[in-house]
């Protein structure tokens, strides 16, 4: 196997990382001064370029300042050379990658740090946000204000991501070892003898999935199979939840766990499946390695299929190359960004 690409942005850790949905060849990187803590963050724009020998090299392309440090981003699936990113100031920016210096579109209605960013793949001129504010924000690139608020759990939302079957469905995950799934079609406050609608109200899901007993820090949609969803949460375990049993307009607790995924040493911080292959997860972890797994429950082949361990921090991102089967990009707190090919 021949060793990774790699680019290092000195004095910015990575908290993210997302391939173009219309260059085979473009990456944008979210990053933060100080681990995040404290100070400005940079979205990168890098290319993955022929190299000595033909092997592929990265090249930064240009990079972009921000206030406060950048948490995650999104390319648009609209527009070729717009990003958004999120903040940990709360606010939101929308970037022209042809453009130099400021971003082109800022909304501020978080109160707290935006984690998660996606934009819809079916319905292409929205996309979503999370905060560890508790809400879920839906927004419109030419709307000066979001167009719809969830509150989505009474804690941190790190993650909200579109369901790319259904541009209706919503999935969160969050501090309270839950998954949920949202219906935008059906909007409503949860009820029963643990809520308060006045006081403390709480959007209702058409699903909640008791996920694990500590925080659930990552979620993606199988891109395969609707309703199939995995988890990555801090007691290191990585699960993939069958949870077709949904009803639209009801609220239902359950979910299937088809199987779990024990290995990693620390939280797993982020996971997406492959857009080729209906079962291969790519797993980054707190333990500074980022792992293929083989979801197939009690399959033929072992379910571990590599470890990458090239970094010496916190591994933070993956991503999966959207055209180049089996490429797949990794990030992490020592300011590298990884190219290879499991």
């Amino acid at each position: 196997m021949n060793p990774p690409a790699v680019l290092q942005t000195p004095g910015f850790a990575h908290y993210s990382l997302a391939w173009s949905p219309f260059f085979n060849s473009r990456l944008a990187l979210a990053s933060s001064a100080n681990f995040g803590l404290v100070g400005n963050g940079r979205l990168h724009i890098v290319s993955l370029v022929p190299g000595p020998g033909g092997l592929p090299t990265l090249k930064l392309d240009k990079f972009f300042e921000s206030q406060d440090g950048l948490y995650d981003l999104a390319w648009s699936e609209a527009h070729e050379n717009h990003v958004v990113t999120a903040s940990g100031d709360g606010s939101i920016r929308l970037w022209d990658v042809t453009l130099d210096n400021l971003a082109i579109g800022v909304w501020q209605e978080h109160t707290k740090e935006v984690f998660s960013i996606d934009w819809s793949n079916i319905q292409k001129d929205t996309f979503v946000s999370s905060s560890w504010d508790g809400t879920v924000k839906i927004w419109k690139p030419d709307r000066p204000r979001s167009i719809l608020t969830l509150q989505a759990h009474q804690s941190c939302v790190y993650q909200a991501l579109f369901s790319p079957h259904q541009p209706e469905l919503i999935s969160t995950c969050s501090t309270d070892g839950t998954l949920k799934i949202f219906d935008l079609r059906s909007p409503a406050y949860a009820t029963g003898p643990s809520t308060n609608t006045f006081t403390n109200p709480l959007s209702a899901a058409v699903l909640t999935v008791p996920a694990s007993a500590s925080e659930v820090l990552t979620l993606d949609w199988n891109k395969y199979r609707p309703l199939v969803l995995a988890s990555g949460s801090v007691d290191r375990m990585v699960k993939v939840w069958d949870c077709r049993m949904v009803k639209m307009g009801d609220s239902q607790v359950g979910g299937t766990c088809e199987c779990s995924l024990p290995g990693h040493e620390y939280a797993v911080r982020k996971l997406q499946w492959s857009p080729h292959q209906a079962d291969l997860l790519a797993t980054a972890s707190y333990d500074m390695t980022c792992r293929i797994w083989n979801t197939v429950p009690m399959g033929p082949q072992p379910p571990l299929r590599y470890i990458h361990d090239a970094h010496t921090e916190f591994v933070v991102g993956c991503a999966w190359s959207l055209y180049d089967e089996g490429l797949l990009a990794t990030c992490s707190w020592d300011s590298r960004l990884n190219v290879l090919r499991p």
